[in-house]
């Protein structure tokens, strides 16, 4: 068995996200509303937690939808709500960014809308991109070798951590 390595503990990850929603509040200030869609299961719970951030920090209405992917055939992708997205400025949110191939999918449900800006918040981006898929939000850059695995947990809808398996 791979030894488990924590890479970022609770307090650290709630740092992190903390920064992101800095970020974000930072480069939407002039906005009354952005749309989060978290993509399930640990991306949504994310998501979540930013959106309780931007609200204590900002007056922007934040929008949060749950994008559901199989990940055996990552085409069938559905938002679980009812959403308008023309005119909209869209975060995806995710836990780790891999290969860019979960977030590049999870474009898809916005695609029959003409949203304004679609970009992508992670708390832990690994550099092993196969799709052209950037994280604009990064809590945590980690380099790795290809077999290694990046495990985000939560334990709470407010406490995550972050391991290297």
């Amino acid at each position: 068995m791979a030894e488990r390595i924590e890479i970022l503990n609770a307090t650290q990850s709630d740092i992190k996200l903390t920064r992101i929603a800095f970020e974000i509040v930072e480069q939407y200030i002039d906005e009354k509303e952005i749309i989060l869609a978290g993509i399930q299961d640990r991306g949504y719970d994310i998501a979540v937690i930013l959106k309780k951030k931007i609200a204590e920090i900002s007056k922007i209405r934040v929008e949060l939808l749950s994008i559901k992917i199989d990940k055996s055939n990552p085409i069938d992708c559905e938002v679980m709500e009812p959403f308008n997205a023309n005119g909209k400025n869209i975060i995806l949110v995710d836990d780790v960014a891999d290969s860019g191939r979960t977030a590049m999918y999870a474009l898809k449900p916005f695609l029959k809308d003409l949203p304004n800006k679609i970009q992508l918040a992670v708390l832990v981006d690994r550099k092993h991109k196969k799709f052209p898929v950037t994280s604009d939000f990064v809590g945590f850059q980690l380099s790795t070798n290809l077999q290694d695995k990046i495990r985000v947990e939560v334990s709470s809808k407010s406490s995550i951590c972050a391991y290297a398996e």
